[in-house]
């Protein structure tokens, strides 16, 4: 079982989330999210987010219908009420515990390498809703706070579907990142 540890230290009190939060506008362009000013127009759809933490992208939604947020860690208090203000449900449990159906779209961004069981988490995602829209970071040694190492074969064979995979170098995100739509 993962030691959650390193990410809880990296939020911290969650005052200054703007390190993740401007990483949000670039993996939502690659995600195929529609953006209408700084938020992101989903039509009414319903959303799980696996791994969003206390700065999930649905926070940045418009137009959102009933829609959850999976997270393991614990967060001081007024993440929740934020959460509640915008109507999303918080349920602390870990994506591969994550047993919720019924969504349009399940989100995934930066949050398999942090996990204990991604091929796990991935199944969940397919069986929660029918798109699967996610981002992560491929090919990135596993250390500390980030014991699995991603790769596109390795997420390609999960989803069932081949993704795609470009370096960027711009608003917090460097390295590799693999994206990928599916839809059931």
């Amino acid at each position: 079982m993962s030691d959650y540890t390193f990410e809880s230290q990296y939020w911290g009190d969650c005052c200054n989330t703007f390190d993740e939060d401007q990483k949000h506008y670039v993996y939502a362009r690659y995600m195929g999210l529609r953006q209408k000013g700084y938020s992101f127009d989903v039509a009414g759809k319903t959303i799980i987010d696996i791994g969003g933490g206390p700065t999930s992208m649905l926070l940045k939604t418009i137009n959102l219908g009933n829609s959850t947020i999976v997270d393991p860690l614990l967060y001081p208090h007024w993440i929740y009420e934020r959460y509640a203000a915008k109507k999303i449900n918080c349920f602390v449990s870990r994506g591969e515990d994550a047993f919720q159906e019924g969504y349009d779209e399940c989100w995934i961004y930066n949050c398999l390498q942090h996990t204990d069981d991604p091929e796990l988490i991935i199944k969940n995602a397919l069986r929660a809703a029918k798109t699967l829209r996610i981002f992560e970071w491929v090919n990135v040694p596993a250390h500390d706070g980030h014991p699995i190492e991603l790769t596109k074969l390795r997420l390609d064979a999960w989803i069932g579907k081949e993704g795609q995979t470009i370096q960027l170098a711009e608003s917090g995100c460097f390295g590799r990142a693999y994206f990928n739509t599916y839809t059931q």
